[in-house]
């Protein structure tokens, strides 16, 4: 008989998890995130080796500064590296925010935030994860910042580049 792989048993620990979203906070996207919240629904998708973005809320802060809240999924646990960080950023790459993590988080979702300024004219930004035996890769997300609205983005080993298309 095979031994299902740590990544196997993770996954679909986080399936089982989705479906007691009534009783444990855990589920889609549409709640706000908080620790140990948002699973995706197709969390057993995810490579949990990589830094993924599972949910991301924006709040305006006025004078063009937004607050992002940032759902990372990562099996910190799994390797000698961790997410250590994620950040905002332009669909062309530019930087706008990032926010550092500076110890693991365990193999369980967890959110952090920050708040970043966004120049005039862009409406849609990219959040990207990042880990240290990885770099880039996993599931990022394009967010509106009219209205919130999200898009996962599979950006494979690689930083993906993100168009207008893209955007939610």
């Amino acid at each position: 008989m095979d031994t299902p792989t740590r990544r196997a048993v993770l996954a679909g620990g986080a399936a089982l998890a989705s479906s007691f979203a009534g009783c444990s906070g855990l589920g889609g996207g549409s709640s706000a995130p908080t620790d140990g919240a948002p699973v995706p629904t197709e969390a057993s998708e995810l490579d949990l080796r990589e830094a993924n973005v599972t949910a991301v809320t924006v709040e305006d802060a006025g004078e063009r500064e937004y607050r992002f809240d940032v759902t990372l999924y990562h099996d910190d646990d799994g390797e000698d590296g961790y997410a250590n960080w994620w950040q905002v950023e332009t669909l062309s790459g530019e930087p706008l925010g990032r926010r550092d993590l500076s110890h693991p988080h365990s193999t369980e979702p967890v959110t952090r935030s920050t708040t970043a300024g966004v120049p005039g004219g862009v409406s849609c930004v990219v959040v990207r994860g990042h880990d240290q035996t990885h770099g880039y890769g996993g599931q990022a997300m394009a967010v509106a910042l009219g209205d919130g609205a999200t898009e996962p983005l599979q950006q494979g080993p690689d930083r993906r580049a993100v168009d207008e298309s893209d955007c939610p």
